[in-house]
């Protein structure tokens, strides 16, 4: 089930909010798993007992650590618990990527394939692999005591507004939470606005440049002109964009309305001025978990040597890109951030202050959509004969698109590059931070409907909805 669903938007939701918010306090708990684990069921019915065995083993395994005084005790429980998650990731999601390719050396010595496994990945595993990650080594380091009910553990991991594709919150961030949180009116309505806004960016302008995207990608690349070639290039960049970012958007608005306070996982990032200040904005939560388990871990900033911080960063993101996908087009998408980064380091960032933020903004925009095909196109072959298409400067005049097509891309840059400008950054305030009045929720309140009406019948009326972060 997707939040962008005819399923959830109309029947779930609704019926679920209702039943929230009408049962008693204690007994919120019990009823928002209940939801979160109908809502995983509903698409995975049987990677549910997969979640529900490791997060038992996983309970009962931080508990004991946390009991033991003994440095050496610990780590081999944090090791045991970590290797459990990574086992089962690696197994669901990564185990076919290295038999194909150990199939490939096998075949140029001459010896028989290895059969594939007959394997299925579970939904979202990635993000809650990650989730059960950071529990065990925030309480192996002591930023926050372990949760004492086996069900509150539970709901940390498979709370359903983020299970599937985030935002990644860090257990010290929620912990607390899970156990108390308030139950204010304006906190339910400012959830359903970001809501509403969430979803229209997925089903109205990400849902409709998709389709383009996918039309100009399925083209034959010998015969794609430079302009076609960009077009595709520039409407998946707006897609993943507003696709990803819509959706945590909606997800931080649900929590909104239940009470959770979500941390934001967008902040404009194609008004970025470097790809390092592109990773601040772009899935904020994923950097900063890659930030604290794993760079920081590896010496971070902190090397001898700034050759040492090079390959840090070259491994955080190698391993970014592998996390996105077991294929090599993910591992080259994030080698290629990885190189961008050190680079900036090097002599880079040091250009971009030279030459002022607009060019800077410009020049980062356009190696983030360059990258993007690489993340587009699964075949590593197909991706450098796009590549190539992009930079033909052939113009064949093949391709041609109507007001509607301009009129959707027109929208998707004017929101995306907004709050470049003082005025974009204000109404941006307004509606994510500023105080709503009475006035306002009534105003803001009747828009909402109104949008999320048009949303509902877009979606009534499209058969294109996938949902990228699906898959990972």
């Amino acid at each position: 089930m997707v939040f962008s669903s005819i399923t959830f938007l109309v029947y779930f939701i609704p019926i679920f909010l209702l039943l929230y918010f009408i049962v008693d306090k204690k007994f919120k708990n019990i009823l928002l798993l209940v939801g979160s684990i109908i809502f995983y069921s509903w698409g995975a019915p049987k990677f549910i007992f997969v979640i529900l065995l490791t997060t038992f083993l996983d309970f009962h395994l931080v508990r004991w650590m946390d009991s033991l005084q003994k440095p050496t005790h610990r780590k081999l429980l944090l090791t045991l618990s970590v290797s459990i998650n990574l086992g089962l990731l690696f197994y669901f999601k990564y185990c076919n990527f290295f038999i194909g390719n150990a199939n490939k050396v096998l075949q140029v010595a001459g010896i028989g394939n290895v059969p594939l496994l007959d394997v299925v990945m579970p939904i979202g595993i990635s993000f809650y692999t990650f989730e059960t990650i950071t529990y065990v080594v925030d309480v192996y380091r002591r930023v926050h005591k372990p949760l004492k009910n086996f069900w509150d553990y539970q709901l940390y991991i498979i709370l359903f507004p983020k299970l599937i594709a985030g935002p990644i919150i860090r257990y010290h961030e929620l912990a607390d939470q899970i156990t108390e949180r308030p139950d204010k009116v304006d906190d339910k309505l400012q959830g359903f606005y970001r809501f509403v806004i969430g979803l229209a960016k997925k089903v109205i302008i990400a849902n409709f440049l998709g389709e383009q995207a996918q039309h100009l990608f399925e083209w034959d690349y010998d015969k794609l002109d430079a302009v076609g070639a960009w077009m595709g290039a520039l409407c998946f960049a707006f897609q993943i964009y507003f696709d990803f970012s819509g959706y945590s958007d909606m997800a931080i608005g649900i929590g909104r309305m239940l009470g959770f306070r979500f941390p934001e996982n967008f902040h404009n990032p194609y008004t970025a001025t470097s790809i390092t200040d592109f990773w601040r904005r772009w899935h904020i939560t994923l950097g900063n978990w890659m930030k604290n388990y794993l760079y920081i871990p590896l010496g971070g900033n902190k090397a001898r040597l700034p050759v040492f911080v090079y390959i840090n960063l070259c491994i955080v993101f190698l391993i970014s890109g592998f996390w996105h996908g077991a294929m090599w087009s993910f591992i080259i998408w994030g080698a290629y951030h990885g190189i961008f980064l050190v680079l900036e380091r090097i002599f880079l960032l040091k250009v971009y202050s030279k030459i002022g933020r607009i060019p800077s903004m410009i020049i980062t925009f356009t190696i983030v959509v360059i990258g993007w095909t690489m993340f587009k196109i699964e075949s590593v072959s197909l991706g450098w004969k796009y590549l190539k298409a992009m930079f033909s400067f052939k113009i064949t005049g093949q391709f041609h698109w109507d007001t509607e097509f301009y009129f959707y891309f027109f929208v998707a840059v004017f929101f995306s590059f907004f709050t470049t400008f003082k005025l974009g950054q204000k109404i941006q305030d307004s509606i994510y931070v500023n105080a709503y009045s009475n006035t306002k929720h009534v105003i803001v309140t009747c828009l909402s409907i109104i949008l999320m009406t048009i949303c509902i019948s877009f979606v009534a009326a499209n058969g294109f909805n996938p949902f990228i972060y699906f898959r990972f």
